[in-house]
């Protein structure tokens, strides 16, 4: 039975799923799919950055052939992903994780800008805010997956519009990757776009 302090954690403190979610999750499995299966006994592996509830690593896991873990920064998401079923540990963008681990990295980064003499102090901030320009988060998280990365591995990154979609493609491509949009939705202030990236 879920305490009022864990609905308060899920309601204040951890990110739920949300428009850019299920566009996540939709393209990175319809992608995921088509991919030949191969021989290997282990299942190929994929790491959700920035878990938040789990949603993501939980679909992608329940509905591929990979197994998926979770890391966020946020104690609060980890436990929640963990009540979903996904093995989520803590962790500050792809810091922990060995060279070449991961046959799939997804990402739907905080990209909302803001101002930061305006930001606050606490969990939901941080998984929302980009920065000034939006891209804050996601300029370290591209200088850094291509070592946590196999060699024939793709990224999923979503962008919003409000981001810089150019610009992140721009900055992927400074870290050798090359870009191909997956899947686009519009809303009334932004259009959000799934990016694969891949060496």
């Amino acid at each position: 039975m879920t305490d009022l302090a864990d609905r308060r954690d899920a309601e204040t403190e951890v990110y739920q799923p949300a428009e850019d979610s299920h566009l996540l999750a939709d393209a990175a499995v319809a992608d995921l799919q088509s991919l030949p299966s191969d021989d290997r006994s282990d299942a190929p592996l994929a790491l959700e950055v920035g878990t938040g509830s789990g949603y993501v690593a939980e679909k992608v896991g329940d509905e591929t052939d990979l197994r998926v873990l979770g890391s966020d920064l946020n104690p609060h998401a980890c436990r929640q992903a963990r009540e979903r079923g996904v093995e989520a540990v803590r962790a500050d963008l792809l810091e922990p994780f060995r060279d070449d681990a991961f046959d799939a990295v997804l990402f739907n980064p905080p990209y909302l800008p803001t101002d930061p003499d305006a930001e606050r102090d606490d969990w939901m901030e941080v998984a929302l805010s980009g920065g000034e320009d939006g891209r804050k988060v996601i300029e370290p998280f591209l200088e850094s997956v291509g070592r946590a990365l196999a060699p024939d591995g793709a990224v999923y990154l979503l962008v919003s519009s409000l981001t810089g979609v150019d610009e992140v493609v721009a900055l992927a491509e400074k870290e050798g990757f090359s870009a191909v949009a997956l899947r686009d939705e519009s809303f009334p202030f932004e259009t959000l776009t799934v990016l694969k990236l891949v060496r």
